[in-house]
């Protein structure tokens, strides 16, 4: 059954090249209270699926304020299987309700026949995977009857029958179904130092112009099996010197972008928070003082 939401809020929706924070029902009191200077704050679409109660009136009191950028994580767009109509109706729904100036989901599966898993699995990319993905993208885009932005993954693995790139599958899907991208610098960091490559030269052949929306995020350090470095996509600290340089990088071919600092475990106070923020919107300002690289 479609989720019956009450008329959307219809106040200016767009998002600035700001900075962002995700956010937690913990924070909302004091950024009610404070109001921070702050661009947009992001919330993930699954949190919000019930009809009413608490969330939806804080939410609707953060919305008054803030614009919001809508994240899914939940829709699976690299299954197997057909999208969930149930799930894929309440999340029309929920942008309708709350106009959200961007809508985004991750490049990930997360079901199996009737099994959901609580994460983010990596796609082989190939011509059925890449034809899988367009259908359920243009699926996505007709109902709900906006353009979405796809998160680029952080991987772990590497499938033997992939048989073209990511930034080539990436294009590809972008070519086909007119959608944007949203480009995790931690998560292009995560994967090159898991897969032993270049994240400068990944980025530097990313499509860069089909970039909508940037994340930037903490991640774990770890060993694998052999003893060489692997970072987990944990979201649980503050953002790396390394991510910074990258996301500085993209900034130089880009300009500004909103940009979100995800901070999804071991959560802290709301001033840490938009700490990390402020530091975001400092570099976006001095990306608005210079010119564009250009490519090449």
């Amino acid at each position: 059954m479609t989720a019956q939401f009450p008329t959307a809020i219809r106040i200016p929706a767009d998002v600035p090249a700001r900075a962002g924070a995700g956010l937690k029902g913990e924070h909302i009191p004091e950024i009610l209270e404070t109001r921070a200077d702050l661009g947009f704050f992001e919330v993930h679409a699954e949190n919000y699926m019930g009809a009413g109660g608490a969330p939806h009136r804080l939410l609707e009191d953060i919305r008054e304020i803030y614009p919001l950028s809508l994240h899914g994580v939940g829709l699976s767009i690299g299954g197997e299987g057909p999208l969930d109509k149930a799930h894929l109706n309440r999340l029309a729904a929920l942008n309708r309700r709350y106009e959200p100036g961007l809508f985004s989901e991750h490049l990930a599966w997360s079901t199996h026949d009737t099994t959901y898993y609580n994460d983010l699995l990596p796609v082989p990319y190939d011509a059925a995977t890449l034809q899988r993905v367009c259908d359920h993208i243009d699926e996505v885009q007709e109902t709900v009857g906006r353009r979405m932005l796809l998160e680029n993954p952080s991987t772990y693995v590497a499938f033997a029958q992939s048989t073209m790139s990511e930034i080539d599958f990436l294009t590809e899907i972008t070519r086909r179904t007119g959608c944007g991208l949203l480009l995790d610098v931690n998560n292009v960091y995560v994967s090159s130092t898991n897969h032993e490559r270049s994240a400068e030269d990944y980025l530097a052949e990313f499509p860069m112009d089909a970039v909508g929306e940037l994340h930037l995020g903490g991640h774990a350090p770890d060993t694998d099996d052999a003893g060489r470095p692997l970072l987990i996509d944990a979201h649980d600290r503050e953002v790396d010197e390394a991510v910074w340089a990258l996301y500085e990088r993209v900034l130089r071919k880009t300009g500004p972008l909103p940009t979100l600092i995800e901070w999804d475990n071991d959560v802290p106070a709301w001033p840490v928070l938009l700490a990390e923020a402020q530091a975001a919107d400092r570099l976006l300002a001095e990306a608005a003082d210079r010119p564009l690289k250009q490519a090449g």
